[in-house]
């Protein structure tokens, strides 16, 4: 079925950013420590190793096999050995290739569950990958009698964090650094038997000057012996060194070549025109092309509401994470399954649940997002740089399987972003044809 609407363009809201988490300043003791490095290497051996090797316990195995997981990917198998065995673990490999499963399964595969008291701390830079990881530990660690797992992160009420902590406190913690910090200061979450402590997005969370104070003051206040594991796509020297300052010789997991982070399943075209005619295009790109979900980038939280609308009144099964601003309310479509006043989580939880087709998104959701059924991304604003670009992308064409990947070229700088993916990470992106074969971006 065809959707039409009238070509416009975007309007304004008047609404803020997404608020950020609570700073504060400390500076962390370092370490300089020597370090092993792997480098992960073509797949054909590992094809032919299963999950089995790893000698995990017999309640994560039986969980692993539920999800349908059959071989481990070249990352899981480079790092949940050596995870497994305590070891400090720095990973950068591409996205969609099972990082997550790698902490996840270490840390339910060491949990000590003798005690209810935190054992296991993870930090991520968003709540809604707070949730995510929440929801990976309770599927992999569903089988393991007595195991409890939690998420605290901002837009949540903080009593209802201090109630669980206090009544039933959870072996595994994932959380918000503002959030944990503010529960440590608060004296009701405290970690003198931490054994493992995880950043996930760990380029993201150290390059952040204030996400970082947060994050030392956390780690200062955890024992020193414990084993640290962090994991992103992207993480550059300069951030690989003071990574490496939190850890005690680690192993650290690299790709051969930023090349090799770009995703092989995944098809990548742009489309260049004005700015006027991006809703245009937009709207014959989701009456042409096949799709499960589809992810829309855009560049702030006014444009995403703006175009959420737009895609709405045309009747798109189109939604946002984002809450519209207080005084637009009435702009909600009555009946929808989202509403107006529903939670970046209840929104996040909706569309991983298939209730929605099309999310309109900042980089909020650009990532560690894994949603299975998303097969297009769609750039409709140039990120501001690579990192971003690969990120974004990485949203579909999730564990090698097949996507497409289209991004909006409407300026000089956007054209700068793009010839600097393509020298960055060797990769030929195409002008957009004027009909893509869907075999070519949808799994059989």
């Amino acid at each position: 079925m065809a959707f039409h609407m009238k070509e416009e363009d975007l309007p304004d809201y008047e609404g803020q950013e997404d608020p950020t988490d609570q700073k504060d300043d400390h500076k962390t003791s370092t370490r300089t420590n020597r370090f092993k490095e792997s480098r992960i290497e073509g797949s054909s051996t590992i094809r032919a190793s299963g999950f089995g090797d790893f000698l995990l316990k017999e309640e994560l195995m039986k969980a692993i096999v539920e999800c349908g997981f059959e071989h481990p990917s070249e990352v899981q198998h480079a790092c949940i050995p050596q995870a497994v065995l305590g070891t400090d673990i720095l990973c950068q490999a591409k996205s969609g290739m099972g990082k997550t499963a790698v902490f996840v399964l270490a840390c339910c595969q060491l949990v000590d569950l003798s005690e209810h008291v935190v054992r296991v701390l993870i930090l991520c830079h968003t709540r809604e990958l707070a949730y995510q990881i929440q929801h990976e530990f309770m599927r992999l660690g569903k089988h393991i009698a007595g195991l409890k797992i939690s998420a605290v992160y901002g837009g949540s009420p903080v009593d209802k964090d201090k109630e669980i902590l206090t009544k039933s406190c959870p072996h595994i913690l994932v959380g918000t650094p503002g959030r944990v910090l503010q529960l440590m200061r608060d004296n009701v979450l405290q970690v003198p038997q931490l054994t493992h402590f995880i950043l996930d997005e760990c380029d993201r969370c150290i390059d952040n000057l204030d996400l970082r104070r947060d994050i030392q003051q956390i780690f200062i206040r955890t024992p020193k012996k414990k084993q640290v594991m962090m994991f992103s796509a992207t993480i550059s020297s300069e951030t690989r060194e003071v990574c490496k300052k939190f850890m005690q010789t680690p192993h650290e997991i690299t790709v051969e070549s930023e090349a090799k982070l770009t995703l092989h399943g995944l098809l990548q075209y742009y489309v260049k025109l004005e700015e006027k005619h991006k809703v245009k295009k937009l709207v014959n790109m989701l009456d042409s092309l096949e799709f499960n979900q589809v992810v829309v980038f855009v560049r702030n939280v006014k444009r995403a509401l703006a175009l959420d609308k737009i895609l709405r009144d045309s009747k798109f099964p189109s939604m946002t994470l984002h809450e519209l601003p207080k005084g637009h309310e009435d702009k909600a479509t009555p009946g929808d399954v989202i509403k107006a006043n529903d939670s970046r989580i209840e929104r996040f939880q909706a569309f991983k649940e298939f209730r929605k087709r099309i999310l309109i998104a900042t980089d909020l959701f650009g990532r560690g997002m894994d949603v299975e059924r998303v097969n297009i991304v769609i750039n409709f604003d140039m990120p501001g740089d690579s990192d971003m670009y690969l990120h974004r992308v990485g949203r579909a064409g999730r564990f090698g399987t097949k996507g497409l990947a289209v991004t909006l070229v409407a300026t000089d700088v956007d054209n700068e972003v793009l010839d600097k993916v393509q020298d960055r990470f060797e990769v030929n992106i195409q002008e957009m044809p004027e009909k893509v074969d869907a075999t070519s971006y949808l799994n059989a």
